[in-house]
């Protein structure tokens, strides 16, 4: 009798622990398809190589990947205390000053505009920024947007490790 009470416990440890492997296998494998998923997620680069899904986006007058919402913000004539980033836009400038990138609201693009000598305004097309009491941006003869000049922190780069 003592020794059928071992040899079943003995059959029901053995029997466990071999449930307890498969379970951690099916466990490792859905771990396994989870990471993957997650890193194909993060690598969401643009043509050129700017990680949107981190807020980059490429300055063509930089030449580099810059986060979103970084450079001179500009506020709409309509709402001078805006405090919600995504309805202002945003001024980043050359080194030399010659040139001056706008990124508006709700637009996937940016514009450059180029001015012809110190303190003139920066233009492209009907589209004018004049150094005013910080930067005033206007298109045609109508102000869209108004900004003290303040320059917020550039952020270049993206946010995957080197």
């Amino acid at each position: 009798m003592k020794k059928t009470v071992t040899l079943l416990v003995f059959t029901l440890v053995l029997f466990s622990c071999k449930l307890t492997n498969k379970n951690e296998e099916v466990t490792d494998e859905v771990n396994t398809n989870v990471t993957v998923k997650d890193s194909s997620t993060v690598n969401d680069k643009d043509e050129n190589g700017c990680l949107a899904s981190a807020g980059y986006i490429w300055s063509k007058v930089n030449k580099e990947c810059v986060k979103g919402f970084s450079g001179i913000q500009l506020n709409p004539v309509n709402n001078p205390n805006n405090e919600d980033e995504t309805l202002s836009a945003y001024v980043l400038f050359s080194q030399d000053a010659e040139k001056a990138e706008i990124f508006l609201p709700n637009d996937t693009t940016s514009m450059v505009l180029s001015r012809s000598a110190e303190g003139k305004p920066w233009i492209y097309q009907d589209w004018q920024l004049i150094p005013w009491k910080g930067y005033v941006l206007k298109k045609g003869t109508e102000t869209k947007f108004t900004g003290d000049g303040e320059i917020g922190k550039k952020v270049t780069g993206t946010d995957t490790e080197q």
